[in-house]
């Protein structure tokens, strides 16, 4: 995965994940990236400096001043009151949905082709799955991952 800071032609900055930077070029000439804040599809990577990887003990003895980036997953690096509300849509989203197990792909498709009930669904699906349905046009979103969740 590589994440790229993004700006939008107003100067709106925003975070984005790809799979690699083909997977970034991919969805660029697709016209598939869109501003965070104003939904606009002119988009470019915006000057950001290079990451460079070093071992917390390394990054600790040799930059005392600089802090080590956490490795807790990143709602728990969110505020309280935003964990809770992610809480709350992921539980909505359970109470009013069929768990489809790890034949949400497959679930997915039939809906969207009509060959079963429209309905809410959740499920498992691998990075792959996800891609492949999004590239048929049927629209899927992760269930966020909680800090509590490991536990």
């Amino acid at each position: 995965m590589i994440r790229y800071r993004l700006r939008c032609d107003s100067g709106h900055e925003f975070e984005a994940w790809f799979p690699s930077s083909a997977g970034y070029d991919a969805q660029a000439e697709r016209g598939l990236l869109s501003c965070a804040e104003c939904g606009t599809a002119n988009v470019e990577k915006a000057l950001m400096a290079p990451a460079v990887g070093k071992s917390a003990e390394d990054a600790s003895r040799n930059s005392p001043s600089l802090p080590v980036p956490s490795r807790r997953p990143v709602a728990a690096q969110l505020p309280a009151p935003m964990v809770e509300m992610l809480r709350k849509i992921r539980e909505h989203v359970r109470e009013n949905s069929d768990y489809v197990g790890d034949r949400f792909a497959e679930e997915a498709r039939r809906i969207h082709y009509d060959e079963a009930e429209a309905r809410g669904i959740y499920g498992e699906a691998t990075v792959a799955e996800a891609r492949e349905l999004h590239e048929e046009g049927i629209e899927v979103h992760r269930l966020p991952a909680l800090p509590d969740d490991a536990n």
